[in-house]
């Protein structure tokens, strides 16, 4: 028996913007399995397939490319959706929410909550013993929203054994009080002293937690992701991707202690398949301005003492560099100071003229955040055709901080108009789960440079580094396309692309900047499944 089940799915009446400068605005897609066939308007395509295919009207919605978030941390993100959300207006009211989660929890087992500035709070930093107060018969830890501070009780430190006496780790420290004892506060490795005692997840509960990150994903309009976890993440995704379950699609960086296993291994930038491939090796050169460990070429405004934290200059990342694109490895690299960036570019440099004496190919190497550049060091990335992997939302939570930290280098500070009039390409994200990872608010941020609320002012932060609503989009779809080295499938609504698609009732090309913020999906498709649904 004959299967009538037709062969190709058509949308149609529908606004489509395609991102393809040679036709970027249609109304009718054929879908045949994975692929897009065809796109024209309705009465061209109508005429050529009214036979061939099931015809989905969709009623005058707008469909645009499935976006991509070009720096997530999956794992982590679908963890903290199971943590006490930390990011609140004041300190008591954080305190607060770890109370009520201690009357729920076993004595004796961990609390976790993620999200909490310190900036925010009138109070500053919190201690051990304002967690000690209402969490007295558990370990308490809670990670700061930048992720390069956490937050311990006396029970958590005392299980990681950290006292007066002990001693800074490398590239990480201790905060003490006047007497010389911890405070609880913990910056950049040091904070690996606790969460190495935390139970780690088993392999189950990581999937579970990816699949639910997956899911929230989807109803976000993300189709893919540019992952920075870690082994636990990789071999959980192979599993799901084994199983049939991974249904987005990830690059998966390396992270930089695995360089010489992936070497041994053969494994190189690229291998894989559409839904699961090898992305870049992730290398840190300093930490982040909340914490005040971003490497900065002169000391923070109110900290006259303090340059930050430079964890790799360009000599040593030079030397990881050369070794990881001569075994078909590219660079990821997490600078977020002024001088982190310009030892980063050094580097760099250095790198380009090692892959052309050496006849090697031009890697697609990236820096992640950007997010302070020396005047000089504005024109660099286009020059070297290094990618520029920004967070457009970061620019709203941190530009208080910024212009309270860096003082007038702030106006370099999230500088996309400026690397975009340079020829920098640029790739967004969110840094999740230490921003949102939705990319609409991450679209409004960069054309709006403004908070929910429209502060700072109707302009905008340092309004000359806004982008246009395509320039956004295109940072989160051929952006992040080219990023990954898929720009050939991915990005585009084109025949021979894959069918990674998202249905709007909103149209974000034509809708008031203000609603870009509140814009969200009503479907989501990859690989020609609608995924999340909810007409």
């Amino acid at each position: 028996m004959m299967d009538s089940t037709p062969s190709l799915r058509i949308l149609h009446n529908a606004r489509i913007h395609t991102m393809d400068p040679d036709s970027p605005q249609t109304s009718a897609i054929v879908i045949h399995n994975d692929r897009i066939v065809a796109v024209g308007d309705d009465s061209q395509i109508k005429s050529q397939f009214i036979d061939s295919g099931e015809f989905e009207d969709l009623g005058g919605l707008t469909i645009t490319p499935g976006f991509t978030d070009s720096h997530i941390h999956l794992k982590n993100y679908g963890l903290s959706l199971q943590k006490i959300d930390s990011e609140v207006n004041t300190l008591e009211e954080c305190l607060d929410r770890v109370k009520q989660q201690a009357e729920r929890t076993p004595r004796g087992e961990w609390i976790l909550g993620h999200g909490w500035n310190q900036n925010l709070w009138s109070a500053g930093f919190g201690t051990a013993s304002d967690l000690d107060a209402v969490a007295p018969h558990h370990p308490v830890y809670l990670t700061a929203k930048s992720l390069h501070a956490g937050w311990a009780n006396s029970e958590a430190l005392k299980r990681a054994q950290i006292n007066s006496e002990t001693v800074d780790p490398h590239a990480g420290r201790i905060q003490r009080n006047d007497d010389g004892q911890p405070t609880g506060i913990l910056f950049e490795s040091a904070m690996a002293l606790v969460s190495a005692k935390i139970p780690a997840p088993i392999p189950g509960q990581v999937k579970s937690a990816i699949l639910n990150a997956q899911g929230e994903l989807f109803k976000l309009g993300l189709t893919g992701v540019h992952d920075f976890d870690r082994r636990e993440c990789f071999v959980a995704l192979q599993e799901l991707h084994n199983e049939g379950s991974l249904k987005i699609r990830v690059t998966k960086s390396i992270p930089i202690e695995e360089l010489e296993h992936a070497i041994e291994l053969g494994l190189r930038t690229g291998f894989g398949d559409d839904f699961l491939r090898i992305g870049s090796v992730k290398v840190f050169s300093d930490g982040a301005l909340g914490p005040h460990t971003a490497a900065m070429l002169s000391p923070y405004e109110e900290d006259p003492d303090n340059v930050g934290m430079l964890f790799l200059d360009q000599e040593a990342l030079l030397e990881t560099g050369c070794k990881a694109s001569q075994n078909g490895l590219s660079l990821a690299v997490h600078a977020i100071g002024d001088r982190a960036n310009h030892e980063v570019l050094d580097a760099f440099e250095q790198l380009r003229a090692f892959e052309t004496e050496n006849q090697l190919s031009n890697k697609r190497h990236r820096i992640e955040h950007v997010q302070l550049l020396h005047s000089n060091d504005l024109p660099r990335l286009a020059e070297l055709d290094i990618i520029a992997s920004m967070q457009p939302i970061h620019a709203i939570s941190d530009m208080h901080m910024a212009d309270r930290h860096w003082g007038e280098r702030a106006k370099h500070a999230y500088a996309w108009r400026t690397l975009l009039k340079k020829g920098t390409r640029l790739a967004f994200g969110s840094d999740a789960p230490v921003e949102s990872p939705n990319p609409f608010w991450g679209i409004h941020a960069a054309v709006t440079r403004q908070a929910e609320d429209g502060s700072p002012s109707a302009d905008g932060w340092y309004p000359e580094q806004r982008v246009s609503v395509h320039e956004a989009m295109f940072a989160y779809t051929m952006g992040a396309a080219y990023a990954a080295g898929v720009e050939d499938r991915v990005g585009k609504l084109v025949p021979g692309f894959l069918a990674d698609l998202i249905l709007l009732d909103v149209d974000p090309f034509t809708c008031s900047h203000e609603q870009l913020r509140t814009t969200e999906p009503t479907a989501t498709m990859v690989a020609g499944e609608w995924v999340w649904d909810k007409r």
